[in-house]
């Protein structure tokens, strides 16, 4: 089983719900709910997006600081657009501050992109968190996701942590040998570089091995099916009222 120290299923094992429902059935219908958030352009839906969200994250029993965690760094762009969209966007002007202008369009431009960005992320994180992700891969494969794009995303999220010591390491080398960049210089670009290039190159060679032993092992000779789920009455259950609740986010968009 592929579990990573920092990795997204870090609580796959707690005993929920969500945990419990099949993942074949949970992907389906999460995804759609996702899909109903991402269609909503209007801001009244919004509060009953953030409480499905909220509410699955409860449900879900992961912890409140994993959620926040995660929501963190992408949260960035959206101190970006909070920034941007309030002073640049609309035509009704709510404040003056000096040469910007507070604008009422902007601000509710803002609320949805934000509201939207957070119930989609919640939600998706539900998804992953609480399967380690070789179920959830294989999970995808039994729903006709291709081998290659499967295999794709199970290296990938393997090998992003292996890359991410290996940076960490030759960062601290670097250090270690006088190394501390406390402004663009060329120097410290040129170094810069030459770390990352090496890092690409020795990621390129580690790919390279793995894929000849995997090669040698037998792996694209056989196409076999390793699915082991079974969805039982409640997992429909959860499955229909999933739905439901994405078709009522689709309705209150649409009216």
């Amino acid at each position: 089983m592929v579990r990573m120290k920092y990795g997204i299923d870090r609580y796959a094992e707690l005993d929920s719900p969500v945990h419990r429902w099949d993942p074949r059935l949970k992907l389906v219908g999460l995804g759609a709910l996702a899909f109903a958030c991402a269609f909503v352009t209007d801001l009244r839906p919004v509060p009953a997006m953030l409480a499905i969200s909220a509410g699955l994250a409860v449900l879900s029993r992961l912890p409140l600081g994993f959620v926040i965690g995660r929501l963190r760094y992408p949260g960035v762009l959206i101190l970006l657009l909070a920034v941007i969209l309030p002073f640049f966007s609309g035509e009704t002007v709510l404040a003056r501050l000096g040469p910007l202008s507070l604008r009422h369009e902007g601000i509710l431009d803002f609320l949805l992109i934000a509201g939207r960005f957070v119930a989609i992320v919640t939600i998706g994180l539900v998804a992953f968190a609480t399967a380690p992700m070789l179920t959830t891969i294989t999970a995808l494969r039994a729903l006709r996701l291709p081998g290659v794009l499967a295999d794709m995303m199970l290296f990938s999220y393997r090998y992003l942590y292996e890359l991410g010591d290996d940076l960490n390491r030759m960062r601290t080398a670097a250090r270690l040998r006088g190394f501390q960049p406390r402004r663009p210089d060329p120097h410290s670009l040129a170094t810069l570089g030459a770390l990352t290039g090496s890092l690409l190159v020795r990621g390129h060679d580690q790919s390279t091995r793995i894929h000849q032993a995997m090669t040698l092992r037998g792996y694209g000779a056989a196409k076999r099916n390793y699915y082991h789920f079974h969805a039982g009455p409640r997992d429909i259950v959860a499955l229909g009222a999933t739905m439901l609740l994405a078709a009522g986010l689709v309705l209150l968009e649409v009216l």
